[in-house]
């Protein structure tokens, strides 16, 4: 089957452009002696994190509960999730416990301590890290707060809690404004996490673990001391922003959603037939200004810069409507265009299944088997 024969709109992977990712960052972390966990919520798709792990990853991590029981049942024997569960969960993770080695993070003293109770019930033992807030404000404890090394302390000595570490996602990475502004924070972040452990390990817990991850600062993560794992997801498809955040060039981004152009109303007004339900609303972030909610491609095949002259400007629930900035464009009625969205984790959640691609060939369907699994 040729691209052309496909139903738009559709979600493209490129295979060889997934090979070529997953290798270079895989022999990059194995060459430091670091380990490295992809987040499995950018593909969400059981064939994927086989062939991540058959090339050398350790395990997975999982969004949700709901992704790790998809892929515990596929037979993914490590699974982690840097997620604070809430113990209300505690029959699903024992079960989860049965079929996989799981672990996740916890980063409130009752939520601790609510697992702590849950486990001596149903006595098992589940491994634990504790989440480190290392400058994104969302989740983990405050480096900085005087008692963080005791509040560890005290995680870690609770029954039916097996304490691995500590984790960190510099999440504020995709606010960076330059090359020197990610490299900081991937210094930073490592540096917090080093002092910490060391804290901790002078009372005597042990910290096996310091574990990071986030696609825009990986590229210098890896060149840390004192960390043990890696995490990024998005390195494994790539996209807009993260082109725009210098992690990737174009020729890496291996998601595209090709779309039909279904009228032209105007000279300077294109609608394709890839709304909000397959590009998604995120907004692009990077070092300079990013219009717009996808990049369209020059041509539906081979190594192709964007369209500069057109601008996805508008997206309704099945249309978007592209903009041409600067004199006539060709595309007409029936027309393909191929589009690098801005967020391709968003939109592997929105599709059943992608088309594995190779130039104008589309080899099989990939099933996305954990799309919609939100609890």
């Amino acid at each position: 089957m040729k691209l052309s024969q496909l139903r738009t709109p559709c979600v493209l992977v490129d295979t060889a452009r997934v090979e070529r990712n997953l290798k270079r960052l895989q022999s990059s972390v194995s060459n430091r002696g670091l380990r490295l966990r992809p987040h499995a919520k950018t593909h969400k798709s059981i064939d994927l994190a086989r062939r991540q792990i058959a090339g050398g990853a350790i395990g997975i991590c999982c969004a949700k509960l709901g992704e790790a029981e998809i892929f515990a049942a596929a037979g993914i024997e490590d699974i982690r999730l840097p997620y604070p569960l809430n113990p209300a969960n505690a029959e699903r993770v024992v079960a989860l416990l049965d079929q996989t080695r799981l672990s996740f993070i916890v980063d409130h003293m009752a939520v601790a301590q609510g697992w702590s109770g849950a486990m001596e019930r149903a006595r098992r033992t589940v491994d634990i890290l504790v989440k480190v807030d290392v400058g994104f404000h969302r989740c983990g404890i405050d480096p900085d707060r005087p008692d963080a090394a005791d509040f560890i302390t005290k995680i870690a000595k609770l029954p039916g809690l097996r304490f691995r570490g500590l984790l960190a996602h510099a999440g504020h990475g995709y606010g960076a404004t330059s090359e020197a502004q990610i490299r900081g924070i991937a210094e930073a972040e490592a540096g917090t996490m080093a002092a910490l452990a060391d804290a901790v390990r002078a009372k005597g817990i042990e910290v096996a673990e310091i574990s990071v991850g986030a696609t825009p600062t990986v590229r210098y993560s890896v060149d840390q001391e004192g960390l043990t794992e890696l995490r990024p997801g998005n390195y494994i498809y790539f996209d807009r922003t993260q082109v725009s955040l210098g992690a990737a060039a174009w020729d890496d981004c291996a998601l595209t959603v090709l779309a039909r152009v279904v009228t032209k109303p105007a000279p300077d007004r294109i609608i394709v037939d890839s709304g909000s339900k397959t590009l998604t609303n995120d907004l692009a972030r990077g070092f300079a200004p990013a219009p717009g909610y996808g990049a369209v491609l020059g041509a539906i095949t081979g190594v192709q810069a964007p369209d500069d002259s057109l601008v996805v400007e508008r997206l309704s629930e099945e249309h978007a409507n592209v903009r041409v900035t600067s004199g006539t464009h060709a595309l007409e009625p029936g027309d393909l265009v191929r589009i690098v969205p801005n967020h391709s984790c968003v939109v592997s959640n929105l599709v059943d299944s992608a088309w594995l691609v190779d130039g104008e060939d589309v080899i099989e369907r990939l099933e996305i088997s954990a799309r919609g699994r939100i609890t």
